[in-house]
């Protein structure tokens, strides 16, 4: 089968390359998925540059891509809640990474069904940016309604799902974005929209019960300047915490050095009394359902930026890391 591989660490354009690949052969709890529909994430091109190799090194052809949709051709033995024919949705886990392809397995505590109501496309732009915000404003800042939650970078994969969640909760939105989004993020739902080019979001927001950090650098430590005492700070992009640090299996030493590169986030938070956590969002099924669902019922709507061919995936990565795509950018199969 034909699958992107990546071939080295390095840039989009000289690591990439197709190739004829064994089509996945699945375990007794894996599903094999006809992809229809895949997107692309920052988390992706970032892997490719060596971003992470720190924490886990990649041996070489190695897949791209984490989301799919499709069709399930092959299960497992011990796989009872899907059947062949099943239209699908799945934030591939890291041992199977290689979504950019005909095929792929996925563990089926991974994946969903794929609701009628939403086509492929849609269903591909979900998982990784859904999950991410699923898990940032439920699971660890259990936003509650009438709460206010700054979510930055409003018309980004993960922004465009992360207002309109948090809109669901029932929370206050503000967010920040550039001139060109600020309708699209008011048509998301945001209450109060900051144009970042124009304006100083610090000076505009105070009190706040969660920061949703996508951003790292100097706005994780800004963040404790917008929030209330005792409230919470969640950031996919900033300084690891002990938390994370130890379920990546970090040893003693690194989880020493991280501690003292997030001293002064830990300080500002300690003066607020206030809570931070980096994460880094985990694959689950039920989950996803739960986030298909939603879709389903129109409580969320996709925001695509633009639809790529199979043979365009080295174009749809270099486009994606030029950092202006507004929601998703999906690869059709």
């Amino acid at each position: 089968m034909q699958a992107l591989m990546m071939t080295k660490y390095g840039d989009i354009t000289s690591s990439l390359a197709f190739q004829n690949i064994t089509k996945p052969t699945i375990s007794t709890t894996q599903l094999l998925i006809e992809v229809h529909a895949s997107s692309i994430n920052p988390f992706d091109y970032k892997v490719l540059k060596g971003d992470f190799k720190a924490f886990k090194k990649i041996t070489f052809p190695h897949g791209i891509g984490r989301d799919v949709s499709g069709v399930v051709t092959e299960i497992g033995d011990e796989v009872t809640n899907f059947k062949v024919g099943d239209t699908v949705l799945s934030r591939i886990g890291e041992q199977l990474v290689g979504t950019i392809a005909q095929y792929v397995a996925s563990e089926a505590k991974h994946t969903a069904l794929k609701p009628d109501q939403i086509t492929h496309q849609e269903a591909a732009s979900i998982p990784l940016a859904g999950l991410t915000a699923w898990q940032g404003l439920v699971t660890i800042a259990n936003l509650k309604a009438g709460e206010k939650v700054l979510i930055h970078a409003g018309s980004g994969g993960v922004g465009t799902i992360a207002i309109q969640l948090a809109k669901h909760l029932g929370a206050f939105v503000a967010t920040t974005t550039s001139t060109p989004n600020v309708d699209l993020v008011k048509k998301l739902g945001a209450d109060q929209v900051i144009d970042y080019k124009k304006e100083d979001y610090l000076q505009q927001v105070n009190s706040f019960g969660v920061v949703f950090d996508t951003m790292g650098g100097e706005h994780t430590l800004d963040a404790f300047k917008v929030i209330k005492e005792g409230g919470r700070v969640v950031s996919v992009n900033g300084e690891v915490d002990d938390i994370l640090a130890r379920e990546l299996g970090l040893n003693f030493i690194i989880r020493k050095i991280l501690s003292l590169k997030a001293k002064k986030i830990t300080q500002a938070a300690a003066k607020k009394t206030a809570m931070y956590r980096m994460f880094m969002m985990s694959s689950n099924g039920p989950q996803l359902a739960e986030l298909a669902d939603l879709y389903m019922q129109n409580k969320i709507q996709a925001v695509i930026d633009r639809s790529y061919g199979f043979t365009e995936s080295i174009e749809a990565l270099e486009y994606l890391s030029k950092g202006r795509a507004k929601g998703k950018v999906v690869i059709t199969h």
